[in-house]
């Protein structure tokens, strides 16, 4: 698959409903969009696996026990707590390949066997931690991919909310923090990740890459353009700069200001 082919991808990823969302081949695009020409079948039979071993296992157990001992025990997906910020644990295909992963990368896997064999089991974006909220006949419960699985009591919840800044009001809120979000927003939250670690590294080709991505994930969403634009700027690419803040640019919109703003600031360069 080319760079080329994985925008494809992405594009009518971004055009689907939530309810047919492609999660696992968009997963696979984001991967190939980055780094191209690699093989994505180890990724496909990873999560075949996943998904049979998971429907052997309903009935017999709890939904979250379920997955947790289908894909951290059988298939031995856990967090690498040694090599936290590797590159490759934002990689699904080298996931894959090593078995760990960031909490975001862990659970494409987990989401995509978890709606294969029929669990209800969603995402949380939860402050500086992926989380997911599997549902059980004793209520939804919240899984840490990070952690082997493992389960979060609402008392740990509540004081990671704590740690991360979040007021005690909303700390006590299990609503609140146990929200859930689409299989895309999943996905999206990982590209965030990526952002954020290639501005920290002054990547700005791989800030663009994973802005653009954003973008065509969420078409509807005006933000990530004026990411694309930003890394474009940082680059000297000035003229992809003003395409991707046409982009964004819509009617009637309270960002228009500072969209305008970035026009602009760009504009008097190229002059």
């Amino acid at each position: 698959m080319t760079r080329e082919d994985a925008i494809t991808l992405l594009t009518e990823a971004g055009q689907a409903e939530d309810e047919a969302f492609p999660l696992l081949e968009a997963a696979i695009a984001c991967a190939i969009h980055d780094y191209p020409f690699r093989d994505p079948e180890p990724v496909r039979t990873l999560a075949n696996h996943a998904a049979e071993r998971l429907a052997e296992r309903i009935g017999g157990e709890s939904p979250d026990d379920a997955l947790t001992e289908t894909l951290a025990s059988d298939l031995r997906l856990n967090g690498d707590l040694l090599h936290y910020d590797d590159p490759a644990n934002t990689d699904i295909i080298d996931v894959a390949e090593r078995r760990r992963g960031l909490s975001a990368a862990l659970a494409v896997f987990y989401l995509d066997a978890a709606r294969r064999a029929g669990i209800k089991a969603q995402g949380v974006d939860f402050p500086g931690h992926f989380l997911l909220r599997v549902e059980t006949p004793e209520g939804p419960v919240a899984l840490d991919p990070f952690s082997q699985g493992r389960l979060v009591l609402p008392s740990e919840l509540t004081q990671r909310a704590l740690r991360a800044g979040l007021t005690p009001y909303v700390a006590d809120r299990l609503d609140l923090l146990m929200a859930p979000v689409s299989e895309r927003q999943a996905l999206i939250r990982l590209q965030n990740v990526l952002f954020a670690r290639a501005i920290r590294a002054r990547d700005f080709e791989g800030a663009e890459r994973a802005a653009l991505r954003r973008a065509l994930l969420d078409p509807e969403d005006h933000r990530p353009w004026l990411d694309v634009a930003a890394a474009r700027e940082r680059q000297g690419a000035l003229t992809g700069a003003l395409q991707a803040l046409a982009q964004a640019r819509t009617k009637d919109d309270p960002m228009e200001i500072t969209r305008q703003m970035s026009v602009d600031r760009v504009r008097l360069q190229l002059n």
